[in-house]
């Protein structure tokens, strides 16, 4: 009997959630192939160069999902599940301070780690917990009554546990128990059916739609599938020509003349959808509900501690402005970013701004080779010399407030929280503790990939290649988050 690998039980699950979320939701269906038009669309115009961030195949075929769990144990459960399909937790967002709105999660991510993994297939799921102990949002009678009906439910049961267990041991499963765990894994983020508790749901409402649709709802769902696109403005006007309403703006960095980078993300608005309601006066009847909406990302290149820090300052000055003088935030962001951001990758990989692979040119290696001489190379003069060839990484991630932007542009209003609490405390290591197993920091991962690149070159070369002196992120590992 055929064995199946952890990489092709990802991608296996990642179909089979895509399959049964477009049954659920059919606007994701129109999503999907309005994006693999655009794709191909921008492959005829761009050629070769539409490939610099990933494979039109991978592109193609590359999704994340976003799911919702009540408590440290759920989290804790659903990271055995993911641990299955070799999908592990990067990345620590907290979205209770990134809106305006009431958005009382603290999130992860599960994805592959490696390159070659997520060259295979890169599915990931933005995994949000509710911070079901955070005074500012829920009173303790209130999180009281939240813990016991959380700890009444089973997301996820035993036997899947079992077999997610058994897979990520032994590094997959024959087909038969692949097709099995597939069956169970996919069953539980499955849009349940049983009738939802009216008074209990609006009670949470009045405090969060998110936390509603956690804690107010006997098991968990897709809250969205996100397909990739290589121009997401290309996309929005695409579907709003097709009389599908979309979000305000596109969340995250704006469109502009230079290189994509980080990630840029929009929606189209929830949607009303009918559930089963249990109501105060006994009777049990149709209702809807508005909480699941169709995602897209356009994704660019990773920037280093340093490129984040100066991200973080051009946000800040993009909200000084509109603050001054209004105007149209993308407007306003494009001219911050034309300001301060270089508008070539070698001027972010220069500066030390972004990450970056580096690997011979074909057929270059004794020339290389006879440039290096044995000595201590500049990576650059090789690039120059036409040796090397400089690639950049593909940022893999999420931005906690381009997240809660989503969050905020689909929720029903804008709920209740009381600041003169103070809130609990997560950070990466109390995640760490939850999940029970670690975290890892996304920037450790972009610069171990960018520094074994380097190394790799020194090997071929029998030489010692190195990053320029004014471009320390070269080979330096980070540790920020």
């Amino acid at each position: 009997m055929a064995f199946q690998e952890l990489w092709q039980l990802r991608a296996a699950f990642a179909l089979s959630l895509s399959e049964m979320y477009g049954k659920e939701v059919p606007a994701y269906n129109t999503l999907v192939d309005v994006s693999t038009k655009v794709n191909e669309e921008f492959m005829a115009k761009e050629g070769a160069e539409a490939e610099r961030l990933g494979s039109i195949e991978r592109v193609t075929a590359e999704r994340h999902g976003a799911i919702r769990v009540g408590s440290p144990t759920e989290m804790a459960q659903v990271a055995r599940v993911f641990a299955a399909f070799g999908m592990y937790p990067v990345g620590f967002y907290d979205l209770r301070d990134a809106s305006k709105s009431s958005v009382p999660v603290v999130s992860t991510a599960f994805r592959p780690v490696d390159a070659d993994e997520l060259a295979k297939n890169p599915f990931r799921v933005f995994t949000s917990m509710l911070a079901a102990d955070d005074p500012r949002f829920f009173d303790e009678d209130l999180q009281a009554r939240l813990q016991d009906f959380i700890t009444q439910r089973t997301l996820f049961p035993q036997e899947l546990l079992a077999l997610a267990d058994k897979a990520a041991e032994q590094g997959g499963l024959d087909d038969a128990e692949a097709a099995h765990l597939l069956e169970l894994a996919t069953a539980a983020f499955k849009l349940s059916d049983d009738p939802v508790d009216h008074a209990w749901y609006r009670e949470l409402e009045n405090i969060s739609a998110v936390a509603a649709d956690i804690g107010g709802v006997s098991s968990t769902h897709i809250n969205h599938l996100t397909p990739r696109v290589l121009d997401i403005d290309e996309l929005y006007r695409q579907m709003e020509e097709l009389g599908i309403k979309m979000i305000d703006e596109v969340q995250g960095p704006p469109a502009w003349e230079g290189p994509d980078i980080l990630l840029r993300q929009t929606s189209f608005r929830a949607l009303s959808e009918e559930r089963i309601f249990k109501f105060e006066n006994g009777t049990v009847g149709p209702g809807t509900l508005r909480v699941r909406f169709g995602e897209v990302e356009q994704r660019g290149i990773a920037l280093t501690p340093a490129g984040r820090i100066l991200y973080d300052q051009m946000l800040a000055e993009t909200d000084r402005r509109l603050a001054e003088s209004g105007g149209i935030r993308t407007d306003v962001a494009r001219e911050v970013w034309r300001e301060r951001l270089p508008n070539t990758e070698r001027g972010l990989a220069e500066q030390g701004l972004a990450f970056f692979t580096y690997h011979l040119a074909e057929g270059a290696q004794a020339a290389a080779a006879e440039q290096a001489a044995g000595a201590e190379t500049s990576v650059w003069d090789l690039v120059d010399a036409g040796h090397v060839v400089a690639e950049p990484i593909v940022y893999e991630d999420f931005l906690p407030r381009s997240a809660a932007g989503i969050f905020q542009s689909n929720l029903t209003g804008e709920g209740s929280r009381d600041d003169a609490q103070a809130g609990t405390d997560y950070d990466i290591t109390v995640m760490e503790q939850i999940v029970g197993r670690p975290v890892h920091d996304p920037n450790e991962l972009y610069a171990a990939q960018q520094q074994a690149s380097l190394d790799a070159l020194s090997e071929a070369l029998k030489a010692t290649v190195t990053a320029d002196a004014h471009n320390p992120a070269l080979s330096a590992s980070a540790t920020s988050n």
